[in-house]
């Protein structure tokens, strides 16, 4: 026990010894530490009390007399259109006579292919047909002289025979060499690329010193003057309500302006893979309207009175499209919707939904049906 108190004693003098500003520093560490673990404590312990309800925006349902529209995509294109390429002659293009975006008319030469070696063979030709004919000429002129004096005796009916055969058979060369010039003549013109119908030159493939044979790709490629059209596709549920004459309004990538036409022709078909099937929308011919071009087109086939709710109210599963409706008392419940468009300014539900209805509008996918929810201002 003595010894205890004279360990504690010495202890004493040797803290009492130690400098003020030291016994300073350690008090207040140990002050934080003593205040650190009670905050530790009392956020360790529960918060008893009940959690608020989810907050939510929900908007009305609006239900108004909307224009039920078939909305199509497609492209731009010539009417009719031609691909335009060497019709039977190989040889390289010697001239290129039009450009892209040229009008041209039926017949008009759009290149011209070398002609070297088939201009001389139908000269040699023309040749050999004038000096056929003027045989000719000389063969008949015998075998009717020899008919005149066959009364008389003056030839053998042997030597009327041989001059009847020499002008058969130089009228039969007459007829052989002009069928060959016909022939050279032929490939001659084949060699001037001309325009089939009055158009728009709309592709150029060819250039000067460019091969070309028949069967190759095509060299230019028309499009028949003032006729354009829209060539879209539409979903397999829309194209029963399409009809041939309902009038169109187009919208081209990169112009502001719309356009309207009218569905020219609705395809026969579904396409097996896409399950779209193929409308064509006839279209009045304008600068702005390039073939080509990406475009998306609208047709109007009815009207109706239709709930529109926004596209963030919209939501999705394997059993379809829904949204959460809330109910007077603040519960959301799951409502399947059946979707019949989309707008910008939203999307229009074909049936579902009712006049005055609350949608949940934003925080949807969080909910679950059942749960109670407070709606914020809006």
């Amino acid at each position: 026990m003595d010894d205890f108190k004279t360990r504690g004693a010495s202890l004493r003098d040797r803290l009492l010894s130690t400098p003020a500003s030291i016994r300073w520093v350690c008090g207040i560490i140990a002050l934080l530490v003593v205040v650190g673990l009670l905050r530790t404590r009392l956020a360790s312990t529960p918060v008893s009390g009940p959690s608020l309800p989810p907050l939510v925006t929900a908007s009305p349902v609006k239900v108004a007399e909307i224009a039920d529209l078939v909305n199509i995509t497609g492209t731009l294109g010539a009417r009719e259109e031609a691909a335009i390429s060497s019709e039977g002659e190989s040889g390289r293009i010697a001239a290129v006579l039009v450009e892209i975006g040229d009008r041209v008319r039926a017949g008009q030469v759009l290149a011209r292919l070398d002609t070297a070696t088939i201009a001389p063979a139908v000269g040699s030709l023309q040749a050999q047909l004038e000096e056929a004919r003027a045989n000719s000429a000389v063969a008949e002129s015998d075998y009717r002289r020899a008919q005149a004096v066959a009364a008389i005796g003056a030839l053998s009916q042997q030597d009327i025979d041989k001059r009847r055969a020499s002008a058969v058979a130089a009228e039969a060369r007459v007829k052989v060499v002009a069928a060959q010039l016909n022939e050279a003549t032929a490939r001659l013109r084949r060699t001037e690329i001309r325009a089939p119908f009055d158009g728009l030159v709309l592709t150029r493939a060819a250039e000067v010193g460019q091969l070309s044979s028949p069967g190759a790709a095509p060299l230019f490629r028309i499009g028949r003057a003032g006729a354009i059209e829209m060539r879209g596709n539409v979903a397999e549920a829309d194209l029963p309500r399409l009809r041939v004459g309902q009038l169109a309004v187009v919208t081209v990538t990169g112009v502001a302006r719309e356009f309207r036409g009218s569905v020219r022709l609705i395809g026969a078909v579904i396409d097996g893979q896409t399950r779209l099937g193929s409308v064509r929308v006839a279209l009045t011919p304008d600068p702005d309207l390039r073939p080509g071009a990406f475009a998306r087109g609208r047709v109007e086939v009815g009207k109706g009175r239709r709930s529109m709710v926004p596209q963030t109210a919209i939501l999705s599963d394997l059993d379809g499209n829904y949204v959460y409706v809330v109910d007077p008392q603040g519960v959301v419940q799951r409502r399947n919707v059946n979707v019949a468009q989309s707008r910008p300014e939203g999307v229009v539900i074909a049936s579902g939904l009712a006049d005055g209805e609350r949608v949940v509008s934003t925080a949807g996918a969080y909910l679950r049906p059942g749960e109670k929810v407070r709606l914020a201002k809006e």
